[in-house]
């Protein structure tokens, strides 16, 4: 595992208002128009697809680091198709019960941090962990609920296309995704989204662009 350089100290305006950028498909949905530093947000249901697309933003900091932990079937190709820089991008698969101990050294290193706890998260650890990223300005994306998370956003319905009858092509997946928060943050505010597109990418879903194919199963 690969060694990123110290921690970023750009200027640039996300910079000044303690932003992690996020693609521009996902900023209506969060009340700063992107994700804060030093916070965690969760990604119900672990949805893997929109853990992506909110970490993608990363590479437009300065040093752009990111890192997976807990994450062992996490598609790298799926990874560079909603924009990651795989270059820049620690794994840690399999940390088992020792996963707090590698996002508090991780937190110290890079702007943002994927994580899949290995089970429920006490509030204490929450908590101690609270204090870590608020130090370090790393921004944590757990999929899966946790205590005190800033933000909560999950895909409330979702259906792909591009299959026919047996034959064909996945062309895209459609989803409305639903944010969450507490304080200032947003409470339940939607978006219609393409997750991924015919490309890999997020984008907003317009009716007129809509996929040639027919759906497949749906997914809720």
């Amino acid at each position: 595992m690969a060694s990123p350089a110290a921690q970023p100290s750009g200027e640039g305006p996300d910079r000044a208002r303690g932003l992690v950028p996020v693609p521009s498909a996902l900023r209506e949905l969060l009340p700063d128009g992107g994700l804060r530093r030093g916070t965690a947000v969760s990604v119900a249901g672990g949805d893997t697809g929109l853990l992506l697309a909110l970490a993608a933003g990363v590479r437009e900091t300065e040093g752009g680091w990111a890192a997976a932990i807990g994450l062992p079937d996490l598609g790298l190709a799926a990874a560079g198709g909603y924009g990651l820089d795989l270059g820049r991008l620690l794994l840690a698969d399999d940390p088992g019960a020792h996963w707090p101990e590698v996002v508090s050294v991780l937190a110290g290193a890079v702007d943002l941090i994927m994580l899949r706890p290995d089970g429920p998260v006490p509030p204490k650890l929450a908590a101690r962990l609270a204090a870590v990223l608020r130090r370090s300005g790393c921004v944590l994306l757990v999929a899966g609920p946790w205590p005190g998370a800033v933000l909560r956003l999950g895909v409330r319905s979702g259906r792909w296309f591009g299959l026919g009858d047996g034959h064909g092509q996945l062309a895209g997946r459609r989803v409305e995704v639903v944010a969450e928060g507490r304080g200032s943050a947003v409470r339940g505010r939607t978006a219609r989204l393409w997750l991924p597109d015919e490309h890999g990418a997020a984008r907003p879903y317009e009716e007129q662009r809509q996929v040639e194919q027919q759906p497949v199963a749906a997914v809720v």
